[in-house]
């Protein structure tokens, strides 16, 4: 769903290629959306793409072949999956998808197509940013945007492993974010959000823009800062300060998916016919799905 000159419309795409060596083909029954997908167009973030191609590099489906040298997957399994690069060329915003069966893992019974495919992009992302920010019950973490997509799932995974977690988020989100974990809640609509919360944070998790200039003060001598913005401040007063990059990972993926199944770790996608990607692109891409996770399905 892209156009030789980078405009998101409908299209009619050819078939993807058979899988190649270590390979599979799915048939998609959801892809997931996020603000991240707008840089496969302006080629910020080279995935593979080569347009006219459809987008999106997160859904869930069936496994319609195999390549070779395939053995976790067989034909008619459930899978989900971050694709980064797309072998194929093509992402999950279609009917069927070719991606390397390392960055898929097997969806549980119990986790529809939906959710599954709410989950890839902003799941690994906040497990991989708590895996490096290597934090233990009783220490104290700062989230800045708690109640976005992926916030929130670092909220409650970083509560269930006993972090006490201080999120930035609107008013209306407190009670939301309260109970999947956080102690905390602060509004960041008030420009003077950073005094209102006590410092000595072991670590800060930034995911708003432009928040890691405020948040640094906030963390205490030999700290550690991750953002997810590309902003990461330097390092000061022993703080460790980077910035993170997601990276497709099966095994992840499949211990996220338990957890989502078992209702350990809570999503609430919004579902939107595939007809009408164009305009649900354009409501993520602009800040406009009021921190909702829009996930595409072929109704």
């Amino acid at each position: 769903m892209i156009s030789t000159k980078k405009d998101v419309a409908l299209l009619e795409l050819p078939e993807p290629p058979s899988p190649g060596p270590g390979q599979i083909l799915v048939a998609v029954e959801a892809a997931g959306v996020g603000p991240w997908d707008v840089l496969e167009i302006d080629a910020s973030w080279d995935v593979g793409l080569r347009p006219p191609a459809a987008l999106g590099v997160e859904g869930a489906g069936t496994v319609l072949a195999v390549g070779s040298g395939v053995s976790r997957f067989a034909v008619g399994d459930r899978v989900l999956a971050h694709a980064a690069p797309l072998p194929g060329g093509s992402g999950f915003w279609a009917e069927r998808i070719l991606i390397d069966a390392d960055h898929a893992a097997a969806c549980p019974a119990d986790l529809d197509a939906v959710h599954a495919a709410a989950l890839p992009v902003n799941g690994l992302t906040a497990l991989q940013a708590l895996e490096k920010l290597d934090l233990g019950r009783g220490q104290r973490l700062l989230i800045t945007n708690g109640a976005g997509g992926t916030g929130a799932l670092a909220v409650q995974l970083a509560a269930a492993q006993g972090v006490e977690v201080t999120a930035t988020a609107s008013a209306s989100a407190a009670e939301r974010l309260l109970g999947l974990g956080a102690t905390e809640v602060v509004d960041y609509h008030d420009p003077h959000w950073s005094t209102k919360v006590r410092g000595g944070f072991d670590a800060a998790l930034i995911i708003a823009d432009g928040t890691a200039a405020e948040a640094l003060p906030l963390v205490r001598d030999g700290g550690r800062l991750c953002s997810l913005t590309s902003d990461a401040p330097p390092e000061e007063r022993a703080i460790t300060s980077w910035d993170l990059y997601i990276e497709p990972d099966g095994d992840q993926l499949g211990r996220l998916a338990e957890l989502a199944a078992a209702g350990t770790l809570r999503l609430a996608p919004e579902p939107v016919p595939l007809s009408e990607g164009p305009a649900a692109f354009t409501r993520v891409v602009s800040g406009r799905a009021g921190g909702k996770k829009i996930v595409l399905t072929p109704g």
